[in-house]
């Protein structure tokens, strides 16, 4: 069973048609945005966890899974910051379908640029939190790169699924050309190692700093905005009346040729998630279309959610939780109490204190689901 709602692949270019009635959640991005934030939030202490029990191949293959590669490579922890954009992006048609019922389109453009600010800002707290001291631009921080995509892909939500999908490959095309043919002050054209490549002097000729471990952030934000556009042309898709069938191949396609062809540049083009290449973006947008993929089939085709519950209830308000991490010491508070029987239960006691984490977490999340409360910025 599937929700069908009003196109947007026919509106005209300068105009997105209403919808009819209001849109509708898609309940399977709620549930895909709350299982990507659930690793963050308590998911890999968990497996830690089991792992102090005693490994085993499985729990131990998914704990190698639960770090960032090193330099260059994929794991599933590097496809997270994507998993976002994207879901960034497949959010847009359906917000803006359902305030054009009441608004105009300057008011929408207001509400958003709006909102785009609140979220700059929240990254800007979390990281001077997280850096005990001021950081008015912090692009490693996923919400500002989050806030800048997600105001461009608003300003293309009325644009042709044909001029959308253009600048999306243009981002992703010109990124790549920039790094294998622009050199900097003592750094060669098409350099991608570590401390000596364009995104890194690009943040120490801007910012006067550079992350730790070769994070990249003043250039390699631009090809983040491609995969939340991406997202942009998946939302228009899933609101169309075509067949489920179809949506699943059309998505499902792309996502097995992202995979495909950026691991087909890799040998020219590496992949590195933080530089964010275009072979990783490639390859990181496939896994994320498949993943989400999988959610909604089972979710809104299949019409089988009920196992997904724990997950929604995260995903409706990742922001608050995403934050509270940084503002709230939870983990100390939970500390406090759990930590006496913890020291008790030897190497249980990690999972023992990892598990009470999430349930209060989790808790707290639900009383505000139940209360409508929803921290959207």
């Amino acid at each position: 069973m599937t929700t069908q709602v009003q196109p947007l692949a026919g509106a005209e270019p300068a105009k997105i048609q209403a919808l009819a009635a209001p849109a509708l959640r898609l309940v399977s991005l709620d549930a895909f945005r709350g299982f990507v934030m659930f690793w963050i939030v308590g998911g890999s202490a968990l497996m830690l966890g089991l792992q102090r029990l005693g490994g085993n191949p499985v729990v131990d293959t998914i704990v190698g899974q639960l770090r960032h590669t090193d330099w260059q490579g994929l794991r599933f922890y590097d496809l997270i910051w994507p998993a976002f954009m994207l879901m960034t992006g497949m959010s847009v048609p359906f917000s803006y379908a359902k305030r054009s019922l009441t608004q105009a389109h300057r008011e929408i453009f207001c509400r958003v640029l709006r909102r785009c600010l609140v979220l700059f800002l929240l990254g800007s707290l979390r990281e001077s939190i997280r850096g005990n001291a001021p950081y008015l631009v912090e692009l490693s921080s996923a919400l500002q790169p989050i806030a800048i995509a997600y105001f461009c892909a608003f300003l293309l939500v009325r644009r042709s699924w044909r001029f959308q999908a253009a600048v999306a490959l243009s981002i992703l095309a010109g990124y790549a050309l920039l790094l294998m043919f622009v050199p900097a002050p003592g750094i060669p054209a098409g350099s991608y190692q570590r401390n000596a490549n364009l995104v890194w002097y690009a943040d120490i000729a801007v910012l006067g700093r550079a992350l730790p471990e070769g994070w990249g952030t003043i250039i390699s934000t631009i090809p983040t905005i491609s995969t939340t556009i991406l997202g942009l042309l998946f939302g228009r898709l899933l609101m169309s009346a075509r067949p489920a069938r179809d949506k699943i191949r059309i998505i499902g396609a792309v996502g097995v040729a992202g995979i495909a062809l950026g691991w087909a540049l890799n040998p020219l083009i590496p992949i590195i998630q933080k530089l964010w290449t275009t072979s990783y973006g490639l390859a990181s947008a496939g896994w994320s279309c498949l993943m989400f993929l999988a959610f909604y089939w089972i979710i809104d085709v299949l019409g089988r959610g009920r196992w997904s519950f724990p997950f929604i209830v995260i995903g409706m308000n990742a922001v608050a939780i995403y934050m509270a991490g940084s503002i709230v010491p939870l983990r100390r508070i939970v500390g406090i109490f759990t930590g006496p029987m913890a020291a008790s239960l030897g190497a249980f006691g990690v999972l023992f204190q990892a598990i009470a984490v999430l349930i209060v977490e989790w808790l707290i999340l639900y009383w505000m689901y139940r209360r409508k409360i929803f921290l959207t910025a």
